[in-house]
Formats: C-alpha cells, structure tokens, sequence
C-alpha cells in the first residue's frame, strides 16, 4: 500500500497575526522593552554612577525644605530655582532644578539631613536619556508618542491571539519546559513566560494605549492655578512659613515636590489620601507675596477621566509600591523583552529547516523592510540623543 501524504497544516489567521506582531518589528519593539525595562530603575542607575546622588541616611530630623532650597539657590547664583524633589530613598540626595539664562537646567543635590550641597550635574543623565528614548524616540512628542504608542497595539494583538492560539493554556503555568532540542526548548520557553506574563502583557497595553489616545486629543484637563504675576523664588525661612501653611490647609499631605511657578506661585505636591496617582493632583499653591492659598487639588476629587490619566504613570512603570513594585516591574519587563527575543528566535528555527543559511541570516531576510525602519527608528533617536537632552556637564 502507498501511504498518502497528509497536506501541510494551514496556520490560522490567529497565528498569521501573532507570528506578524511580534516578529516584523521585532527589533524596534526589542528596543523600546527593553529601554522601558531599564527605565524603571533608571534614579537608581544615576544613582551609581553619580556620587552626589548618595547619601548615608541617619536618625535625626530632616533639613528644613528653606535651608534647601537656600543651599542649592547657592550653589547655582546665576541661575534660578525651578523645583525641588523629596529622596525617591533615604539613600538619595534632595534633588533641585535650577535654571540659568541660558543653557539647559543643572541638577543640584543637597543632603537631606544636613542641608549641605553634595555636588552638582548637568540636565543630561540616564533617567533623562531612558524617559525620552522610550517615550518618544527624542523626536517631537507628537510625532515621537504615536510611533512608540502604536506598538500597544501590537501587543494587545500578540496577547489576544497567543492566548486563542495556545489550546488549553491555563494548564501551561507549570509546564516545565523540554530539553534536547532547541527549537522545541525555545518555544516552550516563550509559551512559559508569556502565560506567567499575560497581566503584565495586559497591563502595559492598555496604559500604552491611553498614551496614545492622550497623544490624539483624549487627555483628561488639568485644573491651572490662577495668574499672580511673576515672583521670585523664596528661600529660607520665607519658603519655611508658605511649607507651613501648605500644611495647615492640607494636613495629609506628604509633600513629594516643590514647584517655584513663574506667574502662579509657589506649588507643593505630594501624596495624600488618593491612591494610585501622580504628585501633581494633591497639594497646594500658595502666592509667596502675601501667603494666600491660590488652589487646593486633591486626587480624591478626579473625574473618572483625570483618575485614569493620572494612573497611568504610576501603574506604566511601576512607581507606586516603592521598591518591591519597581523590583516586580523590571523582572516581568525583562521577561517580556525576552518574549520579543524568543519569539524571533522561534522564527528563525521553523526556517531553518527549509531555508539555507543561520539562524540569524533567515530571521533578518524573514523581517523583510520593517526591519530597516526599526533600525532607523532606533538610530534617528541615538543620534538626536545630544540635541533632546543637552551636556552631560
């Protein structure tokens, strides 16, 4: 008897999609994972690499926000004081703006306890390059947010057909993956980690999305404070007397963030009773001429609207628990780079099969011109890297 030959297995549409998704911009998408991954810890990675930034923490009362903000209009006299950021740790330096005339701003730190400048930087630093690389490819944030934003789509895709594609995957959680044969080992590697992924996949989807959906008209309204005409930045014992009565009117508040505004006073924000959201939406402003409170924001307050915008950082990256949350983000962030790796490689040994050449060689032939206009993307924003982010200093 002649054995018939049993047609090739058609691949499904689901399939088609999710192979198309994840494999065509591979490198873009690689790049963009895995510099939102790196960006997670990017304060801690200054941190490392910039003396100043490191502090010892010790049991005593902390330096007065004035005696602060006195130290570092010091140490920068040319310039003007912007803004002054609380420790993210207690291992971290006081962190103030200031602006000078010309240039870009320059970085003072001032020991929290102390009240003593520990040194200075210029505006350039890893946190600075990682946040806008990410964000916008340091192109013009209306053209930059839409490129990068439009890769939620992508996984929104990816996640909805590898579920539909992988039979009966809630029996996948636990499956260890074989051995002794690497295209087999590599797809049971990228089906484990996308499963253990899927909430993460999800998460960062759909905050990806509403970026994108700001970006195009969507964003919420923020509330301005009211225009007093143009103050000089107050310092010493002036600031001390306005941190006072930003605390009288609003007792909860943890204040995160001191905001010299030009033409609207002096802002203090911070965190408060509402949850999951950015500083900017507690705290209070107060005009530094006569200490009268020109607006109260609390994030109890938010529309629905607002309340979804000003969740999106804080759930995006992670932020919000402090360091174990930041520590669980950039693990499922480095799992999900993989997930773009794996699933390249994946490609590239189905191929192999029927191809001659590497692995290597088929998957970039495989990625046709889309992967020249990831390699474009990423080399446009390496090279507008000094422009968008000024000297190091």
């Amino acid at each position: 008897m002649v054995a018939t030959a049993r047609p090739a297995k058609r691949r499904s549409l689901w399939w088609v999609v999710h192979s198309w998704a994840g494999f065509k911009l591979s490198i873009f998408l690689t790049f963009i994972l895995a510099t939102g991954t790196l960006a997670v810890f990017a304060h801690e990675i200054d941190w490392l690499i910039t003396p100043a930034m490191r502090v010892a923490p010790r049991d005593a009362p902390h330096a007065s926000w004035g005696s602060i903000a006195d130290a570092a209009q010091r140490a920068a006299p040319d310039g003007a004081l912007t803004t002054i950021f609380a420790p993210i740790d207690p291992w971290f330096a006081v962190e103030a703006w200031v602006s000078p005339e010309k240039g870009a701003p320059r970085r003072i730190y001032v020991d929290p306890w102390t009240g003593e400048v520990t040194g200075q930087h210029g505006w350039a630093n890893v946190h600075r390059f990682l946040r806008q690389v990410h964000r916008h490819l340091m192109l013009p944030t209306k053209i930059g947010i839409p490129i990068v934003c439009s890769l939620a789509l992508l996984l929104a895709a990816s996640l909805v057909t590898g579920v539909v594609t992988y039979k009966k995957w809630w029996r996948g959680f636990f499956r260890w993956p074989h051995t002794g044969n690497t295209r087999r080992l590599t797809g049971d590697l990228h089906r484990l980690a996308g499963l253990w992924c899927l909430w993460f996949v999800a998460l960062i989807s759909l905050t990806g999305i509403w970026y994108l959906v700001e970006t195009l008209g969507g964003n919420a309204p923020v509330e301005q404070p009211p225009e007093i005409g143009v103050r000089s930045p107050p310092t010493g014992r002036a600031l001390d007397r306005l941190v006072a009565i930003a605390q009288r009117e609003k007792p909860g508040l943890d204040i995160r963030e001191i905001r010299f505004l030009e033409d609207q006073g002096v802002a203090f924000l911070g965190q408060d009773s509402a949850w999951l959201v950015r500083d900017r939406v507690n705290g209070v402003v107060i005009d530094p001429a006569n200490g009268r409170t020109t607006m109260i924001m609390d994030g109890a307050d938010l529309s629905i609207h607002q309340r979804i915008s000003e969740m999106a950082d804080p759930l995006h990256f992670g932020t919000f628990g402090g360091l174990p949350t930041k520590i669980l983000w950039f693990i499922f962030g480095a799992l999900m780079t993989a997930l773009s790796v794996t699933g390249t490689m994946i490609y590239a040994l189905r191929l192999s099969r029927s191809e001659t050449g590497g692995g290597v060689r088929i998957a970039w032939r495989g990625m046709g011109i889309w992967r020249w206009i990831g390699l474009a993307a990423i080399i446009i924003a390496l090279a507008l890297t000094p422009f968008a982010i000024g000297g190091a200093g």
